[in-house]
């Protein structure tokens, strides 16, 4: 059961182990910037149709690969002549559908980063990722992410994404040309393609630590 206690204009929410909890009712944009200032511990996304997803921190093992994933794509482009920006989990995206969403990674390219306006960056900035990367964890369903790398993702205009799944030791590769790779048994690498030309990830690192 969630529940919710009310201090002063502060809504303060205790969730369950693993459990996402999403609102009945849909939120406006307005009051989900307001919801979110107000609850910043907490990483929440919300839906085309309004409706807030709110989901609790991430295991310690979840935690250690979202970090080396974002170090390996942050050290990368630092390193590179790409430039643009490297975003943490916290970053969340207007996206054209009307979502706000959080992926665990994601790059914009430089020419994307010029052009978005300074009052942008100051709040949910209404851009979408060149590339993001999102990493199931013991308590997500498969299908649902797939459904947000199709549908939210790349139905959105990012580039490139990546769905790694440490449950099962699998990768998949998702494309704005609608092509989808499967990399079983976290066994090679994965590559930044056209879009991020000369980034690799070596799956092997992903396997975990004794």
């Amino acid at each position: 059961m969630v529940k919710l206690q009310q201090k002063s204009s502060l809504l303060i929410m205790e969730l369950p182990d693993d459990l996402p909890l999403v609102t009945a009712e849909a939120m406006s944009e307005a009051a989900f910037e307001q919801f979110c200032a107000q609850n910043r511990e907490l990483r929440i996304e919300r839906e085309a149709n309004g409706k807030v997803t709110i989901m609790a921190p991430v295991h310690f093992d979840s935690g250690f690969f979202e970090a080396e994933v974002l170090v390996e794509l942050r050290n990368f482009v630092k390193n590179s002549k790409l430039g643009g920006r490297v975003l943490s989990p916290s970053t969340g995206f207007k996206l054209p559908n009307g979502a706000t969403k959080s992926p665990d990674a994601s790059w914009i390219s430089a020419e994307k980063l010029a052009n978005l306006p300074a009052g942008e960056r100051k709040k949910f900035a209404a851009v979408v990722p060149d590339f993001i990367i999102e990493i199931r964890s013991d308590s997500d369903k498969l299908g649902k992410l797939k459904r947000k790398m199709e549908q939210t993702w790349i139905g959105n205009g990012v580039r490139l994404a990546w769905l790694i799944d440490p449950v099962k030791q699998k990768a998949y590769v998702y494309r704005q040309d609608g092509t989808v790779d499967v990399v079983p048994n976290f066994e090679g690498k994965l590559s930044g393609e056209e879009v991020l030309p000369g980034f690799e990830l070596d799956l092997g690192m992903l396997k975990g630590e004794e």
